[in-house]
């Protein structure tokens, strides 16, 4: 018995939730776009810190080969994007 393994791609986001994440597959290209919005603000000793962090990501990776878009399985856990690709 044959057994081919599904090609994975992996994309570190850190800081980017899922629900800031935009992700579209062709089956020739991965288009991501994302936005960061990071506050965090910290009181110690009468004293206020407040820091922002703000950013855009937008990245096209193109696929060396064609994919099925339409059988495509994402995963999104702790920064890190795990894409299945199945080859057409």
């Amino acid at each position: 018995m044959i057994r081919f393994e599904v090609p994975t791609l992996r994309i570190e986001l850190p800081g980017i939730y899922a629900k800031h994440l935009d992700l579209k597959v062709t089956s020739e290209a991965v288009a991501i776009t994302g936005e960061r919005k990071q506050e965090s603000q910290h009181e110690d000793k009468g004293m206020r810190r407040s820091e922002f962090r703000y950013g855009r990501l937008q990245r096209v990776i193109p696929l060396p080969t064609r994919i099925q878009n339409d059988k495509v399985q994402a995963e999104y856990q702790n920064g890190m994007l795990c894409l299945r690709l199945p080859k057409a």
